[in-house]
């Protein structure tokens, strides 16, 4: 299994976590550019929903054919794990659906991704705001 983080920097941009671009395998590369477009594409989505996270963060997975990353080594199946911080509680419905827009309409490399191998996908939107009690 193949995986890729990437955060959301200050510049609304994707980095990976853990290491640099230059060290990933063209697997994991692939990973990568998929989850840096879904957030790209989510981050449209939020601006236009005048929606700011206060962090997110971006897990792709890749499940492949081959115990070990091969030439021969084909992506079996996907999963993407979108991770939000947000202000309030109020926000968190509001991201999900900008989340979801994201990952079943807008996002190209997720498309293109379908085709390869099943994509499934799980969101985490954590709120800020203190409970009132």
């Amino acid at each position: 299994m193949e995986k890729v983080i990437v955060r959301m920097n200050r510049n609304m941009g994707f980095e990976p976590v853990g290491t640099k671009c230059s060290e990933l395998n063209p697997k994991a590369m692939l990973l990568y550019a998929t989850a840096s477009c879904a957030g790209l594409t989510a981050v449209g989505v939020f601006e236009k929903m005048q929606l700011h996270p206060k962090n997110f963060e971006i897990t792709m997975t890749g499940t492949l054919s081959t115990p070990t990353v091969v030439a021969e080594s084909l992506f079996t199946a996907f999963n993407i794990e979108y991770n939000l911080e947000c202000a309030t509680t109020d926000e968190q419905a509001r991201f999900s659906h900008a989340l979801n827009l994201t990952n079943d309409k807008y996002c190209g490399m997720l498309t293109m991704a379908r085709r390869i191998a099943p994509v499934t996908y799980n969101i985490y939107i954590h709120s800020t705001e203190p409970v009132e009690r």
